[in-house]
Parts: C-alpha cells; structure tokens; sequence
C-alpha cells in the first residue's frame, strides 16, 4: 500500500509541474529555456534506458518484485536510482523553462518527494538483496560521481 501511495503522490507532483501554466516571475532567456528542454529530453532519454535494464524487475511500485534481481550494471553503475535521475532532469527542465515561483517550489518538493521515496525503497531492496548494502555504500543515490551516502 505504502508504494502506490507513493506512486499516487508523485503523479501528482509531475502533472501539477506539466500541466499548471507558465508565468513571468522571472525572465527566461531563450538559451535558458533551450537548456530546460534539453534537460526533459535528457531525462527521458535516462528513464527510458534505466527502465530497458530493468527488464522483468521493472515494477511501478517501490517494492522489488519477488522475481527480480539486483540490477548494477548499465546506468546503475553510476547511481542506484537512474530513474529518479532521469525524472529530476524532467523536473529540473520543467523548472528552468516555466518562469514560475510556483513550479520552482514543487520542484523543490518534487526532488525532496524523490530523496524521501529512494530512501523507503533502499529499505525494501536491502531486505530483498543481501548484496544491496556494498553496492549502496559505493554507488551514489543520483548523481553520478558524488560521494555515496548512507542509505536510510
């Protein structure tokens, strides 16, 4: 119950960051709102690849299915949750072209959602896969090349 709680919650953050319209708080330049697509485009490119190597333990809950297997190759060589990655560039585009204090909030909201879901599903991947602790203390949680944190 708990993962589609939190599938719920986070269809409500990406539409409210989709669908809620632009604004002029503040000027955005034309290279900056190139950059905000280029950072959609980005991110769904990553999602689309992460969740290819995902295969059969693709499941759209947080919680590993009972026939998966620990996945750490790919992109997940680089971070544990490249899905994520991919939907904070979304959420990072979305921010960077709208112009608005509003979507810059729910952005905000939206990468502390994400931070807040990663750590509940590292719980449930820990209890699933033995070797998930080595490869959550050497794999950073989103961004590539950062130093890993503790899972939890």
């Amino acid at each position: 119950m708990i993962g589609w709680t939190y599938v719920a919650a986070q269809a409500v953050l990406l539409l409210a960051l989709i669908f809620l319209p632009a604004r002029d708080d503040w000027s955005t330049p034309s290279w900056l709102r190139t950059f905000g697509y280029l950072f959609v485009l980005a991110g769904l490119v990553i999602i689309a690849i992460a969740s290819l190597r995902l295969g059969r333990s693709l499941t759209p809950t947080p919680v590993p299915t009972a026939s998966g297997k620990l996945t750490t190759a790919g992109l997940y060589r680089f971070v544990r949750h490249p899905i994520y990655t991919g939907v904070l560039a979304v959420v990072l585009g979305l921010v960077v072209r709208s112009g608005s204090w509003i979507h810059f909030v729910i952005g905000v909201g939206t990468a502390l959602f994400f931070n807040d879901k990663a750590k509940w599903e590292e719980q449930q991947l820990a209890e699933r896969y033995p070797d998930y602790a080595d490869y959550a203390a050497a794999t950073p949680r989103f961004v590539p090349f950062a130093p890993p944190r503790k899972t939890g």
